[in-house]
């Protein structure tokens, strides 16, 4: 609570809008105190076990399931918008090859608007096609970056696999085997949507200003770099390998929370129980582990997530559990995905949720919101009065 230096007004301040609702979503919801989520009202978990991702992004994106020929036709329509024009493969091959791939990803999506037909009409449609073609790109962006820094070249795409099994070729440069292929098309599904999250909110207040579709998705990769969001998995995946040989967890689990660290992966902003996508990526790294004799990762993170819940539990915190980019980072790893490249594929995967938002922002009714994000701020710096503090002229002022 604070009080308004110059109108007196009293007000209640929520440090990062924390549980502050700013607008309202057709797209997902989360009920963090039973561990729910739900895209457009479907349960997480019977949409990983029974759906596909290209059926989830049409169900985010238009707001109902497709029947057979309705998905086809979504399915050619994405497999139909792939290819890269000329000058955005010539601009990543004059990158430097140590670039981090989400500002390279960031930086051709902001070129790949250059060429978009639909970028000047503001309408529905219009937003939609520029829709498909940002999740059909996207992964042969992230796939072309890879092979680019590798001084490799791009691989065409497929047109025989699936979006999953496309990336997965034009990444490593072999077909994967069905099995693998559908785990990645299972992790695309769960990280499709999560509402109001930092980099879904940062693409609406963008658009909010009218900025076309683009410019939306340039600020929501940017937000999901941060450690603190997207780049989390990244991070766990670091302090898994550095934990490698590390016989004494429970030990390091102490050292590390005594000395003021944290435990990458494991904690959420909104969910006071398991995070529900985690769940599916723990049963799939034990199961891909065991498939690839790669069991250590699973085995490593499970001892870190059992005494670390018991070390956070010991200091009073009793909802710090495993987020969705514990377990997605050694599902990553055993896929043969370098760290660098996990939140690029979170961000193949969000790109369906960011462009339903920004459809949902530019289109909503203007009597439900504001038509541009405007928060207030507490100003807590110099004051002295409504007239402002005394100007002096440089020479006058005494150095310190």
């Amino acid at each position: 609570m604070w009080r308004d230096k110059m109108s007196q007004t009293v007000h209640v301040k929520n440090v990062g809008l924390r549980g502050v609702t700013v607008a309202d979503t057709k797209i997902s919801f989360i009920d963090g105190d039973n561990g729910i989520l739900l895209y457009r009202g479907f349960r997480i978990e019977e949409l990983a076990n029974a759906s596909t991702f290209m059926e989830v992004a049409y169900l985010i994106l238009y707001g109902v399931l497709p029947d057979k020929k309705t998905l086809e036709d979504f399915e050619n329509r994405v497999m139909g918008a792939r290819s890269l024009p000329d000058y955005v493969v010539n601009n990543l091959r004059n990158l430097p090859q140590n670039a981090a791939p989400m500002d390279v990803l960031q930086s051709s999506i902001a070129a790949l608007s250059m060429s978009d037909p639909d970028l000047n009409e503001d309408s529905r449609s219009a937003n939609v096609n520029m829709a498909i073609r940002l999740l059909a790109r996207m992964p042969v962006l992230v796939a072309a970056w890879h092979r680019i820094s590798q001084r490799l070249d791009p691989l065409p795409s497929d047109d025989a696999l699936s979006h999953a099994a496309n990336f997965l070729w034009q990444f490593h440069g072999e077909k994967p085997d069905a099995e693998t292929a559908r785990d990645l098309d299972t992790c695309l599904v769960l990280h499709a949507d999560h509402t109001f999250n930092a980099s879904t909110f940062a693409c609406r207040e963008v658009v909010s200003t009218r900025a076309h579709m683009y410019a939306g998705v340039c600020a929501g990769i940017g937000a999901l770099s941060g450690s603190l969001h997207g780049g989390a998995n990244a991070r766990v995946m670091r302090m898994l390998l550095e934990l490698e040989l590390e016989k004494d967890i429970p030990g390091w689990v102490k050292r590390e929370l005594d000395g003021g660290g944290k435990i990458m992966g494991m904690g959420h902003a909104v969910y006071k129980t398991m995070d529900p996508r985690a769940k599916f990526l723990k049963n799939m790294a034990e199961r891909l582990g065991q498939k690839t004799k790669q069991e250590r990762w699973h085995e490593l993170s499970t001892q870190i997530e059992e005494y670390g819940i018991q070390a956070f539990r010991d200091r009073g915190k009793m909802n710090i559990l495993p987020n969705v980019d514990f377990y997605s980072a050694p599902v990553y790893h055993i896929m043969g995905i370098p760290f660098d490249f996990m939140t690029p594929i979170f961000a193949i995967s969000r790109v369906s949720g960011w462009c339903a938002h920004i459809i949902e922002e530019k289109f909503a009714d203007a009597q439900e919101k504001p038509a541009l994000y405007r928060p207030k701020a507490e100003y807590v710096g110099e004051y002295c009065g409504l007239t402002g503090c005394e100007y002096e002229p440089i020479e006058e002022r005494k150095g310190e």
